[in-house]
């Protein structure tokens, strides 16, 4: 049968990326206390592609893909597959994306009662000329009170709910676990959220996001300012978007930030496996 994909191209594109995407799976995710949990991602995979090739074989992918299915995820997995999928598809470079929701348990603050919370995350892999990056991304609800709102209203103010985006890459110090990054940006917000309250639990948020009220500008910061300290990053990129009960419309705040550069030890972690 004839291969049209690898039949010649004359008009001079690299493409940067090509591939599949929106492709569920059935993965494992390492979680800090011990054992996985199982999570149903959505898998991107793209290579490039050079100019003189028309097209790439997409069945390819799926095969790379399921071939790696039912190992657990990790740093050193995700760089064999891209290695895998650059071995398949004659690529140089190569990128995977698996979006996935996590669930954390979590207990309210007066009743104790117990119930989980679903955070979405995502694992990104490049490999370019042999050089692997690893990104961990988390989007983490929280509460966000108008300290505006605070001071020039006689009784009350109003809430938000606000989602805090992060993407970090992780340094010779060390890799953070979901469950860590999940907790360091949940503390930037002027209450936490629970998926269980009873009462005494509702009037424990309200009160505490009165007492701590934040504009989106203050909850960026402080989650940078938490990032800088964090020994374990050594990249990070965060939003912070606040879905506002007044206005019909977001606001939202943004900030990218290298560390200074490190030299790795060998043999150091770099993620879960």
């Amino acid at each position: 049968m004839q291969d049209v994909q690898s039949r010649p191209d004359s008009r001079g594109i690299d493409i940067q990326h090509v591939g599949v995407k929106n492709v569920h799976l059935p993965l494992k995710i390492a979680q800090k206390g011990g054992g996985y949990q199982s999570v149903l991602g959505n898998v991107s995979l793209s290579v490039d592609l050079p100019m003189q090739f028309k097209g790439t074989h997409m069945s390819r992918f799926i095969e790379v893909l399921y071939g790696w299915s039912g190992e657990p995820l990790s740093n050193t997995l995700i760089a064999e597959v891209l290695k895998d999928t650059c071995a398949a598809l004659a690529a140089s470079r190569a990128q995977i994306v698996i979006r996935f929701k996590y669930f954390v348990n979590k207990q309210a603050p007066v009743s104790r009662k117990r119930s989980v919370l679903d955070y979405n995350c995502e694992f990104i892999g490049e490999l370019d000329g042999g050089k692997h990056i690893f990104t961990l991304g988390v989007e983490v609800p929280v509460t966000s009170c108008c300290p505006c709102s605070k001071e020039i209203s006689d009784y009350g103010a109003h809430n938000q709910r606000t989602m805090v985006r992060a993407r970090v890459r992780f340094s010779s110090a060390g890799f953070l676990w979901i469950e860590d990054l999940i907790q360091l940006l949940e503390a930037t917000g002027s209450c936490e959220i629970y998926p269980l309250l009873k009462r005494e639990d509702e009037k424990y948020v309200t009160e505490k996001a009165y007492e701590n009220p934040k504009f989106v500008e203050d909850i960026l910061r402080d989650v940078v300012l938490a990032l800088r300290a964090e020994p374990r990053v050594r990249w990070f990129s965060v939003e912070c978007e606040s879905f506002e009960s007044i206005h019909n419309h977001s606001a939202f705040a943004n900030h990218t930030e290298t560390k200074a550069k490190e030299t790795k030890k060998k043999g150091e972690p770099t993620c879960p496996s």
